[in-house]
């Protein structure tokens, strides 16, 4: 459901996976555990190895418990200034600005601090991190975050200055995902390309019932 770039293609290897009654935080554990284990199966021990642009081989640890970080909280450790969805939005247009961000048409305060996380955040995590909580605004299949309803309980979790998985908490309301379709269905007509249409098939799936899980 969104366009293919060199981060994000359909044709990549991917593994796709769902547990009833878990939640983005068992989710989170359970990748980092099949990451490790898929890297001791290959190499002896939980690593990865990548060929960069020279040739040269780089050798990366992955053991341990990978750090968990919130997107704001991220943010506002690589600016040195704490920004939220409270931040008033002025402020954030000139600190997109400052760092040469173009504003999405029509942008709220979540699209500007993602605009912001990819540029400062995740094109500089190089060994891995779970960064959560994302803006609902971006994340149409996420259940609502259970202190804060303006975030959802997504996490992405980034390496080598890229997305390499995201999971979350199943949003499982057919009320609330027919209302989440029907906005990005607006903003799919209004141009944006990584908007989701409505889709009737699935929310009628919802509407027979699908228990708690996290995807």
């Amino acid at each position: 459901n969104e366009g293919a770039d060199s981060t994000h293609n359909p044709e990549f290897t991917m593994l796709e996976m769902y547990e009833a009654y878990g939640d983005y935080d068992t989710m989170r554990k359970l990748t980092q555990e099949l990451i490790q284990e898929a890297a001791t199966a290959a190499f002896g021990s939980p690593i990865a190895r990548r060929v960069s642009r020279d040739g040269s081989v780089e050798e990366w640890d992955l053991s341990g418990d990978w750090p968990v970080k919130t997107m704001v909280g991220a943010l506002s450790e690589a600016l040195g200034d704490e920004v939220s969805l409270d931040t008033p939005l002025p402020v954030l247009r000139a600190i997109s600005e400052r760092h040469g961000l173009e504003e999405p048409e029509g942008a709220d305060a979540g699209m500007l601090l993602e605009e912001l996380y990819v540029e400062l955040v995740e094109s500089r995590t190089t060994s891995p991190v779970f960064y959560k909580d994302f803006p609902k605004n971006n994340a149409p299949l996420t259940r609502l975050h259970r202190t804060d309803p303006r975030l959802t309980e997504k996490w992405d979790l980034v390496c080598w200055g890229a997305e390499q998985g995201t999971g979350y908490s199943e949003l499982i309301d057919p009320v609330d995902q027919r209302e989440r379709f029907s906005q990005q269905s607006l903003r799919a007509a209004g141009g944006d390309d990584e908007a989701m249409q409505l889709d009737e098939d699935f929310l009628r799936a919802l509407e027979f019932g699908m228990p708690p899980s996290g995807g």
